[in-house]
């Protein structure tokens, strides 16, 4: 079947001079036919995202094609009549917008398309400022340079989750990667920079009052990708001049040839920004991913070294900031709620309920925490936040904003600097407040067809025979999100929890790896890090 697959795509593309010679330089590598052929990419919650080639199995003109005529279908099917296309700065995005939009048009949906590369949070508030009936944004997030993506939203502004995305699906396997289409271009409407200013004006809208005179110093890095219109925007409101931008990361480079792997969750990826800070003496270092929906933080220390901030420990100084400051001015509504995802930090709900403010707990992706806002329209919403550096602050979008969340942090700064705290004797206090809670997350990449078995075998086999004891620690909790739980759809996610500690393990639902998350907590700082060593330290045996 495979075999029989690559000879048809080797026929419908002797047209595409660059994707056939592609398919023809592999003819005698096994192997490669079957990585690019084994399946057809997959289309779920998280929409499609890939590399960059040619196959089913990866992300080109003919496989966007065919999603896009799926998703038209579907959205002619179900009454909507237009849609907002943005794109990042990764290889081969703005043709792939392009494609979507001409598609829909083909479909007699309008197109309202970005004039310029656009972060992922600015379509989710277009969808909803524009009232269209879906969005598209072309992206692979923080994947590395080979990866693009698709990911679709609905006319709340929200990544569609999992029933509609199942409806989607079968929309999309009703076609076919060379199916005509014929564009109408009256039906494809540019759009630009109002709609970024009118994003802008909607994150100020939730600035925080704090004191101007403890304004930091800031290097900023949008890794070669959208964040630097609009960060410089935020800025510029907020009136902090005192900035730099890494000059090598400044611009859009869709090869990221500072940071191969442009994660802020990493270090590798912050390098860069770490030597320009120690250059200019910045105190504060803000990092967004291509698409500008995440951020990592570095914080300039007493000991003149700069501290890198995990997700949870950014997400922990943000929430206490906000939930203190509306305490303070009086400014909690009754039946307000946060909303975390699983696996992020137990803390999050144990500092919201100081404050009297409800904890929803929901599956890892940013869209459960969109949907729970919509879901929940009698409460009032105050901050949403994942482990891994996605913080929404405010309704104006549904999906993890790194904009608001760059000028949210910028203020937390200030108000911690008010008290003469660094963030991480900020942090501290908070820890001694509330107890020692440590987080740590340990990932392992399984690529192509024989990876993807190791890892359902893996977590078949964890299902079978789950852990009873970890470090010499009884397991008191087994929770299998299969089976849905909590009134959670059903997700591949075990959760293993004990005596001050749990682990949680999920394949990603972006790349191709096995994710596990620990957890552990104490009174006592010294035995919390050590049992957070200790747990990822055993499960990396255990892979």
């Amino acid at each position: 079947m495979v075999d029989k697959t690559y000879r048809l795509w080797l026929e419908k593309t002797i047209n595409d001079e660059a994707l056939h010679d592609e398919l023809v330089g592999i003819e005698n590598n096994p192997d490669e036919i079957n990585d690019r052929f084994y399946k057809n990419l997959s289309f779920g919650t998280g929409g499609m995202r890939g590399k960059i080639g040619a196959g089913t199995n990866r992300m080109n003109v003919y496989t966007v094609g065919k999603a896009t005529l799926g998703f038209a279908d579907y959205l002619v099917k179900t009454g909507k009549t237009s849609v907002c296309i943005a794109y990042d700065s990764r290889n081969m995005s703005d043709k792939f917008a392009k494609l979507a939009a001409d598609v829909m048009s083909s479909r007699n949906i309008k197109a309202y398309l970005f004039d310029k590369l656009t972060p992922t949070p600015v379509l989710s508030f277009a969808v909803r400022h524009l009232h269209a009936g879906a969005g598209i944004v072309i992206t692979a997030s923080h994947n590395p340079k080979e990866y693009n993506g698709y990911k679709v939203y609905n006319s709340k502004g929200c990544q569609v989750t999992d029933g509609e995305a199942n409806v989607i699906t079968e929309f999309i396997e009703k076609r076919d990667c060379f199916d005509e289409f014929f564009p109408k271009p009256e039906l494809i409407e540019y759009i630009g920079e109002s709609v970024v200013d009118e994003f802008i004006n909607a994150i100020y809208a939730y600035s925080l009052p704090f004191d101007k005179k403890y304004l930091p110093s800031i290097v900023y890095t949008p890794l070669n990708g959208t964040g630097l219109v609009p960060v410089e925007k935020i800025f510029k409101k907020m009136g902090i001049t005192d900035y730099t931008v890494v000059p090598e990361q400044k611009y859009p480079d869709g090869n990221f040839t500072t940071c191969p792997y442009p994660n802020p969750e990493e270090r590798a990826a912050l390098q860069k920004a770490l030597e320009t800070a120690k250059k200019v003496g910045a105190e504060l270092i803000v990092a967004t991913d291509p698409d500008a929906d995440r951020v990592g933080v570095a914080y300039l220390e007493d000991n003149g070294e700069y501290r890198l901030f995990n997700g949870n420990e950014t997400g922990i100084l943000i929430e206490n900031f906000i939930l203190s400051t509306k305490k303070s001015r009086g400014q909690i509504p009754d039946k307000s709620f946060i909303v975390e995802t699983i696996v992020s930090s137990p803390l999050v709900e144990k500092i919201a309920e100081s404050f009297g403010v409800e904890t929803l707990n929901v599956l890892t992706g940013f869209k459960y925490i969109g949907e729970a806002i919509d879901k929940n329209p009698d409460k009032r919403f105050l901050f949403g936040m994942e482990e891994s550096y996605g913080y929404l602050v405010g309704t104006h979008a549904r999906d993890k904003d790194s904009v608001s969340a760059v000028m949210i942090i910028a203020e937390a700064v200030c108000y911690y600097k008010a008290q003469g705290l660094s963030l991480s004797a900020a942090l501290e206090s908070i820890y001694r407040k509330y107890g020692f809670y440590f987080s740590s997350l340990y990932s392992k990449y399984f690529e192509g067809e024989k990876g993807m078995i190791f890892m359902s075998e893996f977590m078949d086999d964890l299902r079978k025979n789950p852990f009873k004891e970890i470090c010499g620690r009884k397991v008191n909790e087994i929770k299998d999100y299969s089976a849905g739980l909590d009134g959670l759809p059903k997700s591949n996610v075990m959760v293993f929890k004990g005596d001050g500690f749990s682990l949680i393990a999920r394949p990603s639902g972006t790349e191709p790896k096995l994710k596990f998350y620990v957890t552990a907590w104490d009174n006592d700082e010294k035995t919390a890090l050590e049992r957070t060593k200790k747990i990822t330290d055993f499960i990396k045996t255990e892979v």
